[in-house]
């Protein structure tokens, strides 16, 4: 019988955790650990999570990281949503937030349908964005930093430290 996978991520630029809910109110909810921030396991996990089921669908908090794991998954034939953090549902005075709540929390959220996806814009979009938060964050000094966004998505990393 087919069964539907709800598997929250927590993405960080280097690693990724993952839980999954199974199908069905009293479903099990199981935090699966965390992987690279990277194609390969991406894909390993995909495979390993597509072979038992007929349906994954996945999701993430919107980051600074940008929407390479959203195109992947998506290229992968699965569901995929972004989810803004303001739009997620809190308990009041739930403070405590840590990798592995945050996962089974998402996870649990989609299989409820009380998380609404954010727009995710494609790579053209995505490439006039970066290029206009280049132009807007240009310092006095007259170095051209590259917004903290931009470093997060890929493996570019802070070479040299700007002056005070």
């Amino acid at each position: 019988m087919p069964q539907v996978r709800f598997i929250g991520l927590d993405v960080h630029k280097k690693k990724i955790a993952v839980a999954i809910a199974e199908e069905g109110r009293n479903g099990e909810v199981l935090r699966y650990g965390s992987i690279d921030n990277t194609k390969a396991a991406l894909a390993k996990l995909h495979q390993k999570l597509g072979k038992e089921s007929a349906t994954v669908h996945l999701c993430y908090e919107a980051s600074g990281c940008g929407y390479g794991v959203y195109r992947r998954i998506l290229d992968a034939g699965h569901l995929c949503d972004v989810i803004a953090p303001s739009l997620i549902p809190r308990a009041a005075g739930d403070r405590v937030k840590t990798d592995r709540r945050d996962t089974v929390m998402l996870a649990k959220l989609l299989r409820a349908g009380e998380l609404t996806p954010v727009w995710v814009p494609d790579p053209t979009h995505e490439a006039m964005r970066d290029l206009i938060r280049c132009q807007l964050t240009r310092p006095s000094c007259g170095i051209t930093p590259t917004p903290f966004s931009t470093l997060m998505e890929g493996s570019r990393s802070v070479t040299s430290r700007l002056p005070n």
